[in-house]
């Protein structure tokens, strides 16, 4: 991109400036599909689980759709843990910030809990309390987000589970990110 706005504090820009921000915005949106692709793909080397963070996801993915999933699920569940790309520490609200202009409200708010939910796996073994995601009993995504984890996600690190293959997922993750994006802020 040649062209560049005319301010250097944004308090000075103009609507062509803005415009100029906005089209730019709207072409790397377009390429948002293929990055999601990427950083999935960069899931697949080793880990300590018998099998890849990307074998995982797909697993997780395949699972929910063998499971009758609607769509949008299915993709949620493959990128459920896209945010160990970039920060592990809270990997659930990266995935879902990267989800949330794009899917549902359950389908965000399971997204975004499911690594506090998914600790009731492994919490007390390190004497903590695995019933803390009960903080959230009251919300109507509870159960859901309690059924993404114990029937998809704690449940696929099979290394002799039968995934369906990144490519059977590839256009669907396009189809999620080709839809308009519901806020720009």
């Amino acid at each position: 991109m040649s062209k560049k706005v005319a301010f250097t504090a944004m308090e000075h820009a103009t609507r062509c400036d803005y415009d100029l921000v906005f089209e730019h915005d709207a072409e790397n949106i377009q390429g948002q599909a293929d990055r999601v692709i990427e950083w999935l793909k960069s899931m697949g080397g080793d880990s300590p689980y018998k099998i890849s963070r990307l074998d995982h996801c797909l697993q997780t993915a395949t699972r929910a759709a063998r499971d009758g999933a609607d769509e949008e699920t299915v993709i949620c569940a493959l990128l459920h843990d896209i945010g160990d790309v970039i920060c592990p520490a809270n990997h659930s609200q990266a995935a879902a910030a990267l989800l949330r202009p794009y899917v549902s409200e359950k389908n965000y708010w399971v997204v975004l809990h499911h690594g506090l939910f998914q600790g009731y796996y492994w919490m007390h073994h390190y004497d903590q309390d695995r019933r803390t995601r009960d903080q959230h009993s009251n919300s109507p995504y509870y159960q859901a987000c309690i059924d993404f984890c114990a029937n998809w996600d704690q449940a696929s690190f099979d290394p002799d589970y039968d995934s369906l293959p990144l490519a059977h997922f590839e256009p669907m993750v396009h189809r999620l990110f080709a839809r308009q994006a519901d806020s720009y802020v």
